[in-house]
């Protein structure tokens, strides 16, 4: 086996070379990747130390030795993904203490899954794979078909619900070049597919039930923490479909702990949608075993998933960070995205649900006054164009910036600017 990184079943503990491609254990269970940061960050300080002077490195290549140091460099294929901005809207919302925006709608795909496909693309060409495969919603096709474009030798399969993600999403696995295939049935149809034919076929399979990549989604939490200089928030807030993020995200943040490089936890919030809320259902009533939904519509498509394959890596990190979930209506992830979108941050919807949720948490102060706290934005907003025109097309809605529509007159222009 590897000297840095094994396979470990999260419920059996049986250990597989990393380099075998597989996504369970013999159990059934999923795995996840353990590293032997003892090895690989020999003296955690001065690491930490080091990064300062790195920025002129991507920030995969930085943080690679926590991320998955198993990976050879010359392996790595890379977008110029990561350092992504961190916004203070203090300013706007005062009933924070603290609050800050980490906007990962600004990687090269204009989604998070960049940050795990660098990670998952440059293992499969490290194995020597000519093939990779996803179902999405939208942002891991994107992301994996950019990634496997920029391969010398890979091919990305994508297969996506048809009529269900946004023409912008669509277009993007297109023109990345992937064999994109629509099929009808939800996200959780074609994740059965995915998995029925990755175990007939050598295809890698690159949704988050591949370990692998969810080593590279633990840069968001990371990255976070150096732009804060190391000071831990209070909170992470996060939405939840799949649930691999938000897996990710508590397991950086574990091996920081554990490395001495952070002296304590914040606590986690999984937010999701009332009618794709499997894990908010679950938390409710102590996590309880799961309970697969048919997930509803929602304008929040990335996360209308009523089966998340992550779920118990999800609720062992909530557990961990002593974490809390909510679920929010499509009014009020609506009127949030408005509201953010118009300091000039574009949003998706599926950011917007975990930033209603956490205006939520603090309207019941699950959130107390003074506590900082910070919200993962999953996409950009220009993804999701038609979602916002229709939204602001219609005067009902409390944040509408509706469109005015004038004839070429310079009086009524004049009247219309009420000039």
């Amino acid at each position: 086996m590897s000297t840095l990184s094994i396979f470990s079943c999260i419920s059996c503990n049986l250990e597989f070379d990393i380099r075998e491609i597989r996504y369970r254990c013999d159990c059934g269970e999923l795995l996840e990747v353990i590293h032997d940061l003892n090895t690989s960050i020999p003296k955690p300080v001065d690491w930490q130390a080091s990064l300062n002077g790195r920025m002129g490195e991507t920030a995969f290549q930085r943080y690679k030795d926590i991320l998955f140091p198993s990976l050879p460099g010359e392996s790595i294929i890379s977008l110029h993904e990561g350092d992504t901005p961190l916004y203070d809207v203090s300013h706007a919302f005062p009933d924070f203490h603290n609050l800050k925006l980490k906007h990962e709608g600004m990687n090269p795909t204009l989604s998070f899954k960049d940050r795990g496909m660098v990670t998952g693309v440059s293992w499969a060409n490290d194995l020597g794979c000519q093939h990779v495969i996803c179902a999405s919603t939208g942002d891991t096709s994107a992301a994996m078909a950019a990634y496997a474009g920029a391969s010398a030798n890979m091919k990305g399969i994508v297969l996506l619900p048809e009529g269900k993600i946004s023409p912008e999403q669509l277009a993007q696995a297109i023109t990345y070049g992937a064999l994109t295939v629509g099929i009808e049935t939800d996200f959780d149809g074609c994740m059965k597919l995915v998995q029925e034919l990755t175990n007939k076929h050598n295809i890698y399979l690159l949704n988050s039930m591949n370990s692998v990549r969810i080593e590279g989604q633990k840069a968001i939490g990371i990255e976070t923490l150096h732009q804060l200089n190391w000071k831990v928030p209070d909170w992470f807030i996060i939405p939840v479909g799949n649930a691999g993020n938000i897996s990710a995200l508590g397991k950086g943040l574990r091996e920081l702990y554990e490395l001495g490089i952070i002296d304590k936890l914040p606590r986690l919030a999984g937010i999701q949608t009332e009618g794709a809320s499997p894990l908010y259902e679950s938390y409710k009533n102590g996590y309880a075993n799961l309970i697969p939904q048919q997930a509803k519509p929602t304008k929040a498509s990335a996360i209308q998933i009523g089966d998340p394959v992550s779920f118990k890596k999800a609720v062992r990190e909530l557990k961990h960070f002593n974490g809390i979930v909510e679920a929010v209506s499509e009014t009020e992830l609506m009127d949030w995205k408005a509201q953010i979108d118009r300091l000039g941050i574009s949003i998706c919807p599926n950011s917007a649900v975990a930033v209603a949720g956490a205006m939520k948490l603090r309207d019941n102060e699950f959130i107390k006054e003074s506590e900082d706290v910070v919200v993962i934005l999953t996409a950009h907003g220009s993804k999701f164009s038609n979602t916002a025109v229709k939204y602001h097309s219609d005067n009902t809605n409390q944040f509408a910036n509706h469109m005015v529509n004038i004839q070429p007159s310079l009086d009524e222009l004049e009247r219309t600017l009420e000039l």
